[in-house]
């Protein structure tokens, strides 16, 4: 599997602190799995 680009990665972040967004949303929103989600939350 190709991992994610930098910007999605990028995009990810601003919208999670931009937004009142869960991280199960935003997973579905980017269509992504939930973990990648959790874990580039983490770094």
């Amino acid at each position: 599997m190709k991992a994610y680009s930098t910007d999605l990665r990028q995009k990810i972040l601003e919208t999670y602190e931009n937004e009142p967004i869960s991280q199960r949303q935003l997973a579905k929103r980017f269509r992504v799995a939930l973990s990648f989600i959790v874990k580039l939350l983490k770094q």
